[in-house]
């Protein structure tokens, strides 16, 4: 039993540990203040709002729950395994079950940068490569949207935009649920693929790039003004595979943002006007993010670092001939299973580089 005990100890000090870098006690906190304001009588009268915020109580109170249920599991094994050896084998299997349940809850403490638990937004754009290029963007939307399935995310598509001949130029996809950006940032960058081309009649072998960019989805919560002066605004009709019209009238919007030359589009809201709004709100995203980028820059030429995002620096690499593989770059973490991948398992993936940043972080 002494070894039991021990044992426990150590895994309740683990989730203390846990608990303390996921600030769950600041996340209850935000709970109560939640509760406070949806209780003012005037909470509704921007349902819009309202609703955004309840939706963040919700996640908040399922984290929160959640390792506050775990504390209490391990707090209770602990207290009746002093007691004495009447319990051991109930024990021995409950002990075994918080350790296997930890080591799974444990992957969250790596997503706990400032908005790992948000929304997100992921766009691809077909690189260098030709129509083999938009192929490879498009089956790259197929991964994602496969992933963003079998992980109980929901995902809005803003923007896609057909190549003209087969694949996609750029496409553009919200996506909703816990720790949407958290996880989905460790694919950010160029991924390459290397494969017998289907679009070269000599059967030839060639390399095709796609580029990967996100950003948190948190437009309603951040402050930057956007000018009217400041933004170009263009309609023009939805379109589909081929061709063919999504709609009838001339509602996508396309905005740029003429200071910086961003870029954004939204077409697949119902109205003119909600294709604007939930443009703006990327936009919003984007000059964020973009300032955010300027920050960390500024701040690795501080210390001495070479910052390069250069179109060039691929992340991962997708080998289907002369041999089946994938590897990302920045881990090291391959398998062979390449179907698979582009199917959307990418967990693997996704957690090595989790355990990457960790170390990497640790060690400066």
């Amino acid at each position: 039993m002494d070894g039991l005990i021990t044992r426990l100890i150590e895994m309740r000090d683990e989730i203390n540990n846990l608990m303390s870098r996921l600030k769950i006690d600041e996340k209850a906190a935000q709970i109560s203040d939640i509760e406070s304001q949806a209780s003012a009588p005037t909470f509704w009268d921007d349902p819009e709002a309202a609703q955004q915020l309840m939706q963040k109580m919700s996640r908040l109170k399922a984290q929160v729950e959640r390792w506050q249920k775990m504390h209490q599991r391990a707090s209770d094994a602990l207290e009746l395994a002093e007691l004495g050896d009447d319990m051991l084998d109930e024990l021995t299997v409950e002990t075994d079950a918080l350790a296997a349940e930890l080591d799974k809850m444990s992957l969250q403490a790596m997503l706990s940068g400032e908005y790992d638990d948000e929304d997100a937004i992921l766009s691809i754009h077909a690189g260098a490569g030709g129509v083999d290029a938009q192929d490879w963007a498009e089956i790259l939307e197929r991964m994602y949207l496969r992933w963003m399935e079998q992980s109980g995310y929901k995902a809005e598509v803003i923007e896609r935009s057909v190549g003209d001949e087969a694949g996609v130029k750029s496409v553009t996809i919200a996506v909703k649920g816990d720790y949407a950006y958290g996880y989905l940032q460790s694919e950010q960058g160029v991924h390459r693929l290397v494969r017998i081309s289907p679009f070269d009649s000599n059967a030839r072998r060639h390399t095709s790039f796609a580029k990967v960019e996100l950003w948190p989805d948190i437009a309603e919560e951040i402050d930057i003004e956007i000018k009217e002066t400041d933004i170009r605004v263009d309609v023009f009709r939805s379109s589909g595979p081929g061709g063919q019209s999504v709609n009838t009238t001339d509602s996508a919007v396309r905005i740029t943002h003429l200071p910086t030359g961003l870029v954004v589009s939204s077409q697949n809201q119902k109205s003119q006007h909600q294709n604007k709004d939930r443009a703006l709100q990327v936009l919003k995203a984007r000059l964020f993010d973009l300032e955010r980028q300027k920050q960390q820059q500024e701040l690795a030429a501080l210390k001495g670092e070479n910052v390069d995002a250069g179109w060039g620096n691929q992340i991962r690499s997708y080998v289907m001939h002369p041999y089946q593989m994938v590897k990302d770059h920045r881990t090291n973490h391959e398998t062979g299973q390449v179907n698979a991948v582009l199917d959307g398992r990418l967990d693997e993936f996704m957690e090595a580089y989790l355990r990457s940043k960790i170390v990497s972080t640790t060690n400066e």
